[in-house]
């Protein structure tokens, strides 16, 4: 069985929500407003239905170069509060929840120019420290995380869950992934993809499941950087 797993508190809006920018001595394209990733989290936060087996984080987009380098971080700026963002390697990092940023209105800004950027909320399932997934869980969270998007976007009322996507790592990591049945262990295709819908970065190892009726577990040999339910 798949464990329960404390939400992390970030900005909430699953798929493309950019925030809105902020007043900095920048060009407005190159930070954001870190009132609005906090207002986001609170309504996350203020979500009543099931999200224990979520986690919520917020995604470092550049609009310009496909590929986010290593070691950027998102900084946080005020006038008396200062702070970094570690980043993974898809660009994500949990948002610190700070009142003074809030109140002083600080900015979020990449550690080196990376030009143009967009912050994206990014609900995903919660990774399991054995590696092994029962599909029936993986199911669930799906339907956690699908319950939450329709409570923020109207327009995903009309959609269901159909699977989940394991995204990999590029290097150094074993990116096999095995279906296992009653009959017997399948070995899952791995293809190169986006970790989420649009975005410009293709070529992670991806592995791609669709819930059946069948009842099994999903058994990864290094643990994925997210595993990204799927609605149609």
């Amino acid at each position: 069985m798949m464990r329960s797993a404390h939400a992390t508190a970030c900005v909430c809006l699953f798929a493309t929500a950019s925030l809105a920018m902020a007043q900095a001595p920048a060009p407005a394209s190159e930070w954001a407003s870190y009132r609005d990733a906090y207002r986001a989290v609170v309504v996350f936060e203020k979500y009543g239905g099931a999200k224990n087996l979520l986690q919520n984080q917020l995604q470092l987009l550049p609009r310009e170069r496909g590929v986010l380098g290593e070691g950027v971080q998102l900084v946080l700026t005020g006038k008396t509060v200062q702070t970094s963002l570690a980043l993974d390697a898809l660009g994500r990092g949990v948002l610190p929840l700070v009142k003074a940023a809030y109140d002083e209105n600080a900015v979020l800004a990449p550690n080196r120019r990376i030009g143009p950027f967009s912050l994206r909320a990014r609900v995903t399932i919660a990774p399991q420290a054995d590696n092994t997934y029962d599909t029936a869980d993986l199911r669930a969270a799906c339907e956690q995380a699908l319950a939450f998007t329709r409570h923020v976007d109207a327009s995903a009322r009309t959609r269901q869950c159909t699977g989940v996507r394991l995204v990999f790592p590029k290097k150094g990591f074993d990116t096999s992934v095995k279906l296992r049945r009653a009959e017997g262990e399948q070995a899952l295709a791995v293809a190169p993809g986006a970790a989420f819908a649009g975005d410009p970065d293709a070529d992670f190892p991806v592995v791609s499941y669709r819930f059946g009726s069948e009842r099994a577990q999903l058994i990864t040999y290094s643990a994925p950087l997210a595993i990204v339910p799927v609605f149609e």
